[in-house]
Protein backbone atom coordinates (compact mmCIF):
# COMPACT_ATOMS: atom_id res chain seq x y z
CA UNK A 1 0.00 0.00 0.00
CA UNK A 2 1.34 3.16 -0.80
CA UNK A 3 1.95 5.70 1.73
CA UNK A 4 1.94 9.75 0.67
CA UNK A 5 3.06 11.89 3.35
CA UNK A 6 3.50 16.26 3.17
CA UNK A 7 6.67 17.88 4.43
CA UNK A 8 5.43 20.81 5.69
CA UNK A 9 6.07 24.31 8.09
CA UNK A 10 4.28 27.59 7.54
CA UNK A 11 8.24 28.96 7.94
CA UNK A 12 10.84 29.26 5.10
CA UNK A 13 14.48 28.22 5.39
CA UNK A 14 13.46 24.84 7.61
CA UNK A 15 14.80 22.53 5.20
CA UNK A 16 11.71 21.14 3.83
CA UNK A 17 12.91 21.15 0.30
CA UNK A 18 16.28 19.42 1.03
CA UNK A 19 14.09 17.04 3.46
CA UNK A 20 12.14 15.59 0.69
CA UNK A 21 14.85 15.01 -1.26
CA UNK A 22 16.96 13.32 1.15
CA UNK A 23 13.93 11.15 2.75
CA UNK A 24 12.83 10.05 -0.49
CA UNK A 25 16.22 8.81 -1.83
CA UNK A 26 17.56 7.73 1.43
CA UNK A 27 13.47 5.22 1.20
CA UNK A 28 14.63 4.74 -2.52
CA UNK A 29 17.99 3.20 -1.36
CA UNK A 30 15.59 0.87 1.18
CA UNK A 31 14.28 -0.48 -1.90
CA UNK A 32 11.16 1.78 -1.56
CA UNK A 33 9.38 3.10 -4.92
CA UNK A 34 9.48 6.76 -4.38
CA UNK A 35 7.53 9.74 -5.88
CA UNK A 36 8.53 13.34 -4.77
CA UNK A 37 6.10 15.89 -6.11
CA UNK A 38 7.19 19.72 -6.19
CA UNK A 39 4.27 21.60 -4.78
CA UNK A 40 5.79 25.42 -3.95
CA UNK A 41 5.65 27.32 -6.60
CA UNK A 42 9.74 28.34 -5.94
CA UNK A 43 10.59 25.13 -7.88
CA UNK A 44 13.22 24.41 -5.31
CA UNK A 45 12.80 20.51 -5.32
CA UNK A 46 12.21 20.70 -8.99
CA UNK A 47 15.75 22.21 -9.46
CA UNK A 48 17.75 20.43 -6.32
CA UNK A 49 16.59 17.40 -7.84
CA UNK A 50 18.58 18.24 -11.01
CA UNK A 51 15.83 18.69 -12.94
CA UNK A 52 16.66 20.15 -16.59
CA UNK A 53 14.98 23.48 -18.01
CA UNK A 54 12.28 23.20 -15.70
CA UNK A 55 10.33 26.79 -17.61
CA UNK A 56 10.43 24.81 -20.81
CA UNK A 57 8.45 22.09 -19.36
CA UNK A 58 5.15 20.79 -21.37
CA UNK A 59 4.08 19.51 -17.82
CA UNK A 60 4.01 20.66 -15.01
CA UNK A 61 1.99 20.27 -11.51
CA UNK A 62 0.66 23.34 -12.34
CA UNK A 63 -0.77 21.69 -15.89
CA UNK A 64 -1.55 18.75 -13.82
CA UNK A 65 -3.90 20.46 -11.54
CA UNK A 66 -5.33 22.49 -14.32
CA UNK A 67 -6.55 19.72 -16.09
CA UNK A 68 -7.98 18.22 -12.98
CA UNK A 69 -9.84 21.38 -12.34
CA UNK A 70 -11.51 21.71 -16.18
CA UNK A 71 -12.30 18.08 -15.81
CA UNK A 72 -9.47 17.30 -18.67
CA UNK A 73 -8.12 13.74 -18.60
CA UNK A 74 -4.69 13.83 -17.03
CA UNK A 75 -1.62 13.01 -19.64
CA UNK A 76 0.51 9.49 -18.91
CA UNK A 77 2.88 9.70 -16.43
CA UNK A 78 5.52 8.98 -18.48
CA UNK A 79 4.94 12.07 -19.72
CA UNK A 80 5.09 14.17 -16.79
CA UNK A 81 7.25 12.66 -14.40
CA UNK A 82 10.91 13.07 -14.02
CA UNK A 83 13.91 10.13 -13.11
CA UNK A 84 16.19 11.35 -11.11
CA UNK A 85 19.04 9.49 -10.02
CA UNK A 86 17.17 7.19 -7.44
CA UNK A 87 13.77 8.47 -7.27
CA UNK A 88 11.05 10.27 -9.44
CA UNK A 89 9.87 13.95 -9.32
CA UNK A 90 6.97 15.35 -10.68
CA UNK A 91 8.60 18.86 -11.49
CA UNK A 92 7.08 22.55 -11.11
CA UNK A 93 7.85 26.21 -12.05
CA UNK A 94 6.79 29.60 -10.88
CA UNK A 95 3.36 28.87 -13.22
CA UNK A 96 2.36 27.35 -10.51
CA UNK A 97 1.47 30.19 -8.58
CA UNK A 98 -1.40 31.24 -11.19
CA UNK A 99 -2.97 27.69 -9.61
CA UNK A 100 -3.15 29.69 -6.28
CA UNK A 101 -4.24 33.00 -7.52
CA UNK A 102 -7.02 31.86 -10.49
CA UNK A 103 -8.11 28.57 -9.26
CA UNK A 104 -7.65 28.37 -5.51
CA UNK A 105 -11.16 29.98 -4.70
CA UNK A 106 -13.11 27.40 -7.04
CA UNK A 107 -15.14 24.34 -5.53
CA UNK A 108 -12.27 21.41 -5.36
CA UNK A 109 -9.08 23.12 -5.71
CA UNK A 110 -8.52 22.12 -1.86
CA UNK A 111 -9.05 17.97 -3.57
CA UNK A 112 -6.89 18.75 -7.10
CA UNK A 113 -3.72 17.37 -5.83
CA UNK A 114 -5.85 14.42 -4.36
CA UNK A 115 -6.87 13.73 -7.71
CA UNK A 116 -3.87 13.81 -9.38
CA UNK A 117 -2.06 11.69 -6.77
CA UNK A 118 -4.64 8.75 -6.81
CA UNK A 119 -3.77 6.99 -10.12
CA UNK A 120 -0.07 7.17 -8.85
CA UNK A 121 -0.46 5.20 -5.95
CA UNK A 122 -0.20 1.64 -7.84
CA UNK A 123 2.95 2.79 -9.36
CA UNK A 124 4.55 3.82 -5.62
CA UNK A 125 5.38 2.57 -2.63
CA UNK A 126 5.93 6.24 -1.21
CA UNK A 127 4.39 9.41 -2.11
CA UNK A 128 6.04 12.38 -0.67
CA UNK A 129 4.74 16.30 -1.32
CA UNK A 130 7.47 19.44 -0.72
CA UNK A 131 4.80 22.29 0.38
CA UNK A 132 5.76 25.59 -0.26
CA UNK A 133 6.02 27.87 2.84
CA UNK A 134 2.46 28.87 3.31
CA UNK A 135 -1.03 27.66 4.32
CA UNK A 136 -2.37 28.15 1.19
CA UNK A 137 -4.70 26.20 -0.71
CA UNK A 138 -1.72 24.12 -2.15
CA UNK A 139 -0.47 23.29 1.28
CA UNK A 140 -3.64 22.09 2.07
CA UNK A 141 -4.50 20.10 -0.78
CA UNK A 142 -1.40 18.50 -0.16
CA UNK A 143 -2.32 17.97 3.52
CA UNK A 144 -5.72 16.87 2.46
CA UNK A 145 -3.70 14.10 -0.16
CA UNK A 146 -1.40 13.01 2.78
CA UNK A 147 -2.33 10.05 5.10
CA UNK A 148 0.25 11.79 7.46
CA UNK A 149 2.80 15.32 7.76
CA UNK A 150 5.74 16.00 8.54
CA UNK A 151 6.67 18.98 10.04
CA UNK A 152 10.19 20.64 10.11
CA UNK A 153 12.13 22.59 12.82
CA UNK A 154 14.86 24.55 13.06
CA UNK A 155 16.49 25.14 16.04
CA UNK A 156 14.57 28.82 16.38
CA UNK A 157 12.65 30.35 18.76
CA UNK A 158 9.91 31.42 16.10
CA UNK A 159 10.06 28.00 14.20
CA UNK A 160 9.13 26.36 17.21
CA UNK A 161 6.37 28.52 18.30
CA UNK A 162 5.12 28.77 14.71
CA UNK A 163 4.10 25.29 14.64
CA UNK A 164 0.99 25.76 16.06
CA UNK A 165 -0.64 27.43 12.72
CA UNK A 166 0.43 24.71 10.98
CA UNK A 167 -1.23 22.31 13.49
CA UNK A 168 -4.43 24.02 13.68
CA UNK A 169 -4.18 24.29 10.20
CA UNK A 170 -3.76 20.24 10.03
CA UNK A 171 -6.70 19.92 12.37
CA UNK A 172 -9.14 21.81 10.01
CA UNK A 173 -8.60 19.70 7.03
CA UNK A 174 -8.66 16.49 9.16
CA UNK A 175 -11.90 17.94 10.23
CA UNK A 176 -13.41 18.85 6.83
CA UNK A 177 -12.11 17.14 4.00
CA UNK A 178 -9.64 13.94 4.86
CA UNK A 179 -10.87 12.88 8.47
CA UNK A 180 -7.63 9.86 8.20
CA UNK A 181 -4.55 12.55 7.45
CA UNK A 182 -2.25 12.49 10.91
CA UNK A 183 0.77 14.71 12.05
CA UNK A 184 3.36 11.83 11.89
CA UNK A 185 5.98 14.31 13.62
CA UNK A 186 8.30 16.81 14.20
CA UNK A 187 11.88 16.48 12.52
CA UNK A 188 14.42 18.87 13.66
CA UNK A 189 16.99 20.01 11.17
CA UNK A 190 19.83 22.10 10.92
CA UNK A 191 20.94 21.47 14.47
CA UNK A 192 24.41 21.90 16.22
CA UNK A 193 23.53 20.12 19.66
CA UNK A 194 26.36 21.67 21.08
CA UNK A 195 24.71 24.98 21.71
CA UNK A 196 22.79 26.58 24.18
CA UNK A 197 20.37 27.77 21.58
CA UNK A 198 19.51 24.40 20.28
CA UNK A 199 18.70 23.03 24.11
CA UNK A 200 16.50 25.91 24.71
CA UNK A 201 14.98 25.58 21.53
CA UNK A 202 14.60 21.58 21.99
CA UNK A 203 13.42 21.87 25.80
CA UNK A 204 10.53 24.32 24.58
CA UNK A 205 9.09 21.80 22.16
CA UNK A 206 9.71 19.06 24.42
CA UNK A 207 7.55 20.57 26.70
CA UNK A 208 5.30 22.05 24.59
CA UNK A 209 4.27 19.49 22.40
CA UNK A 210 5.66 16.03 24.42
CA UNK A 211 3.08 13.67 24.61
CA UNK A 212 0.78 15.31 21.78
CA UNK A 213 2.82 15.10 18.31
CA UNK A 214 6.09 12.83 18.16
CA UNK A 215 9.38 14.14 18.12
CA UNK A 216 11.43 12.11 16.04
CA UNK A 217 14.82 10.72 17.76
CA UNK A 218 16.89 11.68 14.45
CA UNK A 219 18.35 15.04 14.76
CA UNK A 220 19.90 16.38 11.27
CA UNK A 221 22.92 18.20 11.78
CA UNK A 222 24.07 21.56 10.60
CA UNK A 223 26.98 21.06 7.32
CA UNK A 224 27.93 22.87 4.86
CA UNK A 225 27.62 18.93 3.01
CA UNK A 226 24.01 19.80 2.68
CA UNK A 227 24.43 23.22 0.58
CA UNK A 228 27.14 21.83 -1.22
CA UNK A 229 24.78 18.84 -2.79
CA UNK A 230 22.20 21.06 -3.33
CA UNK A 231 24.16 23.56 -5.57
CA UNK A 232 25.49 19.85 -7.63
CA UNK A 233 21.66 19.37 -7.55
CA UNK A 234 22.01 16.24 -5.73
CA UNK A 235 20.94 14.63 -2.61
CA UNK A 236 23.64 14.68 0.24
CA UNK A 237 22.44 11.47 0.53
CA UNK A 238 23.98 10.36 -2.92
CA UNK A 239 26.99 13.22 -2.86
CA UNK A 240 28.97 12.31 0.01
CA UNK A 241 27.38 9.18 1.59
CA UNK A 242 29.29 9.11 4.36
CA UNK A 243 28.32 12.23 6.13
CA UNK A 244 26.73 13.44 9.04
CA UNK A 245 23.39 14.88 7.29
CA UNK A 246 23.58 11.64 4.98
CA UNK A 247 23.86 9.43 7.94
CA UNK A 248 20.99 10.88 9.43
CA UNK A 249 18.70 11.65 6.57
CA UNK A 250 19.18 7.57 6.47
CA UNK A 251 18.82 7.11 10.15
CA UNK A 252 15.69 9.68 9.78
CA UNK A 253 14.09 6.75 6.56
CA UNK A 254 14.44 4.06 8.76
CA UNK A 255 12.72 5.91 11.90
CA UNK A 256 9.91 6.67 9.97
CA UNK A 257 9.36 3.10 7.99
CA UNK A 258 9.76 1.77 11.99
CA UNK A 259 6.27 3.32 12.64
CA UNK A 260 4.28 1.93 9.49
Amino acid sequence: MCKVYAVASQKGGVTKTTTVLNLATALALMGKKVLAIDTDPQGSLTVCAGVKNPDALTYTTYSLLTAVMNEDDLPEPGEYIASCEKIDVIPCNITLTAFELNRGHEIGAERAIGTVIEPLKELYDVIILDCGPSLGILTVGAIAASDGVLITVTPQLLSAIGLKLLIKTIQKVRRHINPAVNIEGVLMTMCDTRTNLYKEVSEIMETTYSGAIRIFSTVIPQSTKVGEANLRRQSVVLYDENSKPAQAYKDFAKELMANE
